[in-house]
């Protein structure tokens, strides 16, 4: 076993087959075959299963490779404590659509930046699909909202959102949730932390709409909303990047639940070159955008 066979085995089970890790990793395929086919008889069983021409883990390969992983991050933590120079490699983060859309664009254009021989890989998601990807070792870190105290994880703060309720500019006006006529939630798939809080608080007034259609996009979301099919909520941050026509009307959640933070999480004690890098570039930009006294 040599972290060359490692690095094909991760590719393929990040990729999915033989032929598209061959592309990612520029090896010809009989290549990435011979390195699979010899790591599985060093090690006496069997990694993959294939379905529906996918190579899918076999429950061997999904135990080897949270250990593959380690071996990977710690090589390369051990190259870049030996050479003493600057992050580099692969920092495969997650994020969330809103954060993408409205916080990264300047603090990763400062990253690269500062760090050019790093290349960021980038996975959207709702909270807690990226906090179970972060824990499973497919993600280094991610951006979450208001992600739970947890033994296994350690978060930097790093953006703060106000959330905002968006209604068709028909409906009356939202000062409580009683106020609310719409019967259809539109939001995030299960998982979202927005959607959550929008559910907790029409649920204090006993609100519970029949419907929720579930969308990824929060332009489809305001659009949907402008249409008359239902409310959602949106960060004020995203909002502002959506131009919006007269459909729409924007009230503050009541009773604390506008003000949201958004922290980088990632696993205690596991902090890679890039990944630290990283850390101390949100320190920097919020640093930044403190207020002057």
């Amino acid at each position: 076993m040599d972290f060359a066979s490692l690095q094909v085995f991760k590719a393929v089970a990040d990729e999915g087959g033989i032929s598209p890790a061959a592309r990612k990793l520029h090896r010809v395929q009989s290549n990435v075959t011979t390195r699979i086919q010899h790591l599985e008889a060093s090690l006496g069983a069997q990694l993959f299963v294939r379905e529906k021409r996918r190579l899918h883990l076999s429950p061997a390969g999904r135990v080897f490779l949270r250990y593959a992983e380690q071996m990977l991050r710690l090589a390369g933590e051990a190259r870049h404590a030996v050479a003493g120079d600057a992050p580099r490699g692969v920092l495969r983060i997650g994020t969330l659509e809103s954060t993408a859309a409205s916080r990264l664009p300047p603090l990763l254009a400062r990253y690269h930046a500062a760090h050019p021989a790093v290349s960021v890989e980038l996975v959207t998601g709702t909270t807690d699909a990226l906090v179970e990807a972060v824990l499973g070792r497919r993600l280094e870190a991610a951006f979450v909202a208001d992600c739970k105290p947890s033994a296994r994880l350690e978060t930097l703060p790093a953006f703060r959102e106000e959330l905002v309720l968006v209604v068709p500019r028909s409906h009356p006006a939202v000062r409580r949730a009683r106020e609310v006529r719409a019967d259809t939630l539109i939001v995030f798939p299960t998982g979202c932390a927005y959607r959550r809080r929008l559910q907790g608080w029409l649920g204090e007034d006993g609100v519970v709409p029949e419907k929720v259609l579930e969308l990824a996009s929060y332009h489809a979301i305001v659009a949907c909303v402008a249409s008359g099919a239902g409310i959602g909520i949106v960060p004020r941050s995203v909002l502002d990047t959506i131009r919006r026509d007269e459909g729409v009307a924007v009230y503050p959640l009541g009773k604390g639940r506008s003000a949201s933070t958004t922290a980088l999480a990632w696993r205690k004690g596991e902090i890679s070159p890039p990944l630290k890098a990283l850390q101390a570039a949100i320190a920097a930009l919020r640093t930044l955008a403190r207020p002057r006294r």
